[in-house]
C-alpha cells in the first residue's frame, strides 16, 4: 500500500525504465538467474500501473563494472531521459545494479528528486523527494560502495600474499612457461632461447637498446613476441622495435627474479586507466634468484643503469656507447672551457662528411655562446697517430681478438638464421600432413590445406636463400695470408686504424680500451687547439694541432692571385684573364680543394676580384696611356663614331677592348685615314638609285 501510494498519476504519464547490468561477461554466462531476477521486475512495473509497452528496458551495459559511470553507456542514457522528465520510475534489482560509486549514486538522486522521478528496488519503492527515502537510498548507496571495497580487499589480499611468497602465477614474458609442476623454467624452443640470448649479448656489446635494434634489421633477424590470447607456449617471430626492446631489457623475470606490483593502476576522471611504473623499492614483492634466467641479477643490474646513463642526454658525465659514425672521440672528448662532454655534429660534403666537436652546454642551459666549436679530422688524426704509436707492440693480438669476436657473433647469427630454417621446415611438414589426412573427396578443404601448404613451401625456400646470402655476406675464419697481413701492421697501427673492413664502431671500442678521455682547448688567437691526452692507468699526454681554416678563409681569393689578376689588367680583358687563370691551374678561392677542382675562373668572376679588392679598371688605365673613346675619337677625325668603329675592325686605326666588345682606339698621329666618297649623297640622288634599281628588276622580272 505504501508503494502504491507513492505512484502518482503524473509518473504512471511517463515511461517505466528497467536497468539491467552484470559485472562482467563471465557472469552475464554463468550467473543467469540474477540476470532472470532483474529482468522479472518487469512484472513489478506492470503491477504498479505501468502499461507494458510503456516499461522501457536498459540493458546495454551487460558485462560492465559499476565502479564509475565514464563507460557505461546505458547508465549515461538513462540519465539523460531522467534529467528530461521522461522517466517516471527507475527499476534495478539493487542499489549496487545502478552504481557502486556514491558520486555516481548520489547524482542519480538529485537527478531523481529534482525532476519527481521514484526508484524502485527488490525491496520497495522509493521517492528521493522525501527525506527517508533520500536518506535510506544513500544507506544503502554507501554500503554498496563498501561492499565493493570488502570484495577488492579480499581478493587483493590473497594475491599480495601469495606473491610474496612467490607463489602467484603471473602471465611469463616470452622465453618462460611453465612446467607441469607449476615451475617457471626457460622455453623449449631452442630458436627463441637462443634469440632472446644474442640480443642480451649484444646488448652487453653495444650498450644501447636502438643499436641493438639496428644489429637485428641488419642481419635479417625476427624477435619472439607471444601475443596476448595466444595458447601456452605459441609465440610469433616479428621485427624487435624499440618499445620490446626496452621492455626486456627492465624486466627482471629475464635476470631469474619473481617480481610482482611493478606498477600501480588507477582510474582517471574520463574512466581511463592510468599506469604508474614504481621504484623497486615499493614494488609488492621482488625475490632474485626464484627461477633460471638469461642473465644474472648483476648483469640485470648493470643494463638497467646503461639505460638510464643513455638516457640522460643533459648529463655532464654521460659517456654514450660507440655508433655508427666516423668520429673517433665520440663519449670521450672534454671541453676544456666548462668540463662538459663535447657532442659531435657531422655535416655531409661533396665527397666527404665534416665531423665537428661542440660544446652547446652554455647555449643550451643560459643562452650564452658556445664554449668551443672544433673540427674532427685534425684531431682525430693526432689521437691517432699518439695510439698508434702506443699501442703498436700489442697492435696484431688486437687485431685478431677483434676479428675473433666478430667470428663468433657471425656464427651466433647464423646459427639463429638456421633455425629460422628449421621453424619454416616443421611448418610445412605439418601442412603437409594435414593436407595427407584429409579426404580427398572433400575437395573445399583439400583444396585450403594445399594452397596453405604451397604457402608453407614458399617461406622455407624464402628462408633458405636469405640464409645463403646472409652466409656468403659474412666473415669468413682467417687464413695464414691474413694473419701474415695483420703481423705486418704491427708496426704501422695506423694502417690497422684505416683498415675498411673494420667498422667505425669498432675502432672506437678498440681507443676506448687505452684512453680515459681527451680534454680539447681551441686558442682561436694563434689557430691552436691543445689536445690532452688521459690514458688509462694515468699517463697524460699534450698535442697540439692547427685549427683549419673557416669557410669564408677556405674561399677567399689568396692574395697572390690577385696581385696576378691586377698585373694582367694591363694588358688583357677579362675573359682573357679567366683563361690565362685556367691554364695555370688557379680555382676561385685560390686552392685546388675537394669538390671544388671542376671550378673555373670565368669573366664574371675576374670582374667580382676587380671590383672587390678595388682593382683599377682596364678602361682606367688604357684612358691612362692616352687612348681615347670612340666619341672622343670620331669628334677628333671629324668623322662618325661608326666610321671609327669599321676603320678599327679593319685595322685602319689601333683599337684595345677593355669589356668584352668595347674599345678604346689609339691616336694616329698627323697622318689619319681619309674617310671614302659616297655615290648617294643627297636625297635627289638616293631617289635616283631607287628608280634604277626598279626599272633594273622590272627589266629582268616582268614585275614593275
Amino acid at each position: 500500500m505504501n508503494d502504491l501510494s507513492k505512484v502518482q498519476p503524473r509518473h504512471l504519464k511517463r515511461a517505466a525504465y528497467l536497468y539491467v547490468r552484470q559485472s562482467s561477461m563471465r557472469q552475464v554466462m554463468e550467473n543467469t538467474e540474477s540476470t532472470k531476477r532483474q529482468y522479472a521486475l518487469r512484472g513489478r512495473a506492470v503491477a504498479l500501473g505501468w502499461a507494458d509497452e510503456r516499461i522501457v528496458v536498459v540493458d546495454s551495459d551487460q558485462g560492465e563494472s559499476g565502479a564509475s559511470a565514464s563507460w557505461r553507456e546505458g547508465f549515461q542514457r538513462l540519465v539523460a531521459e531522467v534529467g528530461m522528465g521522461r522517466a517516471g520510475i527507475v527499476m534495478g534489482l539493487e542499489v549496487s545494479r545502478l552504481a557502486r560509486n556514491n558520486a555516481d549514486w548520489h547524482r542519480v538522486l538529485e537527478i531523481c528528486a529534482l525532476s519527481d522521478t521514484l526508484i524502485l528496488d527488490e525491496d520497495g519503492v522509493y521517492d528521493p523527494a522525501a527525506f527517508n527515502d533520500r536518506l535510506l537510498l544513500g544507506l544503502k548507496g554507501t554500503m554498496s560502495e563498501a561492499e565493493l571495497h570488502v570484495l577488492k580487499a579480499r581478493l587483493r589480499g590473497g594475491i599480495v600474499t601469495k606473491a610474496r611468497r612467490g607463489e602467484y602465477r603471473c602471465p611469463l614474458p616470452v622465453g618462460f612457461v611453465y612446467d607441469p609442476v607449476g615451475n617457471v623454467v626457460l622455453d623449449p624452443d631452442a630458436q627463441v632461447r637462443e634469440t632472446i640470448q644474442h640480443f642480451f649479448d649484444a646488448f652487453a656489446r653495444l650498450g644501447s637498446a636502438h643499436q641493438v635494434v639496428k644489429e637485428f634489421r641488419a642481419r635479417g633477424l625476427a624477435f619472439p613476441v607471444r601475443p596476448r590470447r595466444a595458447s601456452s607456449g605459441q609465440v610469433a617471430f616479428l621485427p624487435l622495435t624499440a618499445s620490446t626492446a626496452n621492455r626486456v631489457l627492465h624486466n627482471p623475470r629475464y635476470a631469474g627474479a619473481y617480481a610482482f606490483g611493478r606498477r600501480r593502476y588507477r582510474r582517471t576522471t574520463e574512466g581511463g586507466q592510468h599506469v604508474q611504473r614504481l621504484d623497486p623499492s615499493e614494488w609488492t614483492a621482488c625475490l632474485p634468484g626464484a627461477h633460471a634466467g638469461y642473465v644474472t641479477w648483476e648483469q640485470h643490474q648493470e643494463n638497467l643503469r646503461i639505460l638510464a646513463v643513455n638516457a640522460g642526454t643533459y648529463d655532464a658525465i654521460r659517456r654514450a656507447p660507440p655508433r655508427e659514425g666516423v668520429s673517433l672521440l665520440q663519449g670521450l672528448g672534454i671541453c676544456g672551457v666548462c668540463g662538459g662532454r663535447l657532442q659531435i655534429r657531422y655535416r655531409s660534403r661533396p665527397g666527404r662528411v665534416d665531423t665537428w666537436y661542440v660544446c652547446w652546454r652554455a647555449a643550451a642551459s643560459r643562452g650564452a655562446p658556445a664554449c668551443q666549436s672544433i673540427a674532427g679530422p685534425a684531431i682525430d688524426r693526432a689521437v691517432s697517430d699518439l695510439v698508434g704509436r702506443v699501442v703498436t707492440p700489442a697492435a696484431v693480438e688486437l687485431a685478431l681478438e677483434v676479428r675473433t669476436e666478430l667470428e663468433r657473433r657471425a656464427q651466433q647469427v647464423d646459427t639463429l638464421r638456421s633455425r629460422t630454417v628449421q621453424r619454416a621446415e616443421q611448418d610445412a611438414e605439418l601442412a603437409r600432413q594435414r593436407y595427407m589426412m584429409v579426404d580427398p573427396r572433400n575437395r573445399l578443404v583439400a583444396d585450403s590445406l594445399e594452397a596453405d601448404w604451397n604457402q608453407k613451401l614458399r617461406a622455407v625456400a624464402a628462408a633458405r636463400e636469405e640464409h645463403v646470402r646472409h652466409r656468403a655476406s659474412t666473415l669468413g675464419p682467417l687464413d695464414a695470408a691474413e694473419i701474415d697481413r695483420l703481423a705486418s701492421l704491427a708496426a704501422d697501427f695506423q694502417g690497422l686504424w684505416e683498415d675498411p673492413k673494420l667498422p667505425p664502431r669498432e675502432r672506437k671500442r678498440m681507443i676506448a680500451h687505452v684512453v680515459e678521455d681527451v680534454t680539447l682547448v681551441k686558442r682561436p688567437g694563434d689557430g691552436i687547439t691543445t689536445i690532452h691526452v688521459r690514458f688509462r692507468g694515468g699517463r697524460t699526454e699534450t698535442l697540439t694541432t692547427a685549427n683549419p681554416k673557416s669557410s669564408a678563409a677556405m674561399v677567399k681569393t689568396a692574395r697572390a692571385v690577385v696581385t696576378l689578376v691586377d698585373a694582367l689588367l694591363d694588358d688583357h680583358i677579362y675573359e682573357e684573364i679567366a683563361e690565362i687563370l685556367d691554364c695555370r691551374g688557379v680555382r676561385p678561392g685560390g686552392s685546388v680543394r675537394a669538390g671544388c677542382a671542376d671550378r673555373r675562373f670565368t669573366a664574371s668572376r675576374v670582374a667580382y676580384i676587380v671590383h672587390r679588392y678595388k682593382l683599377k679598371p682596364r678602361l682606367d688605365r688604357l684612358l691612362d696611356r692616352g687612348f681615347k673613346k670612340p666619341a672622343e675619337m670620331a669628334k677628333q677625325l671629324g668623322v662618325h663614331v661608326q666610321t671609327v668603329e669599321r676603320w678599327g675592325e679593319h685595322g685602319l686605326v689601333t683599337r684595345h677592348a677593355y669589356d668584352g666588345y668595347r674599345y678604346v682606339y689609339e691616336d694616329p698621329g698627323p697622318n689619319p685615314p681619309a674617310p671614302a666618297p659616297s655615290r648617294w649623297t643627297t636625297v635627289a640622288d638616293r631617289a635616283k638609285r631607287r628608280a634604277a634599281l626598279s626599272c633594273q628588276s622590272g627589266s629582268e622580272g616582268g614585275v614593275v
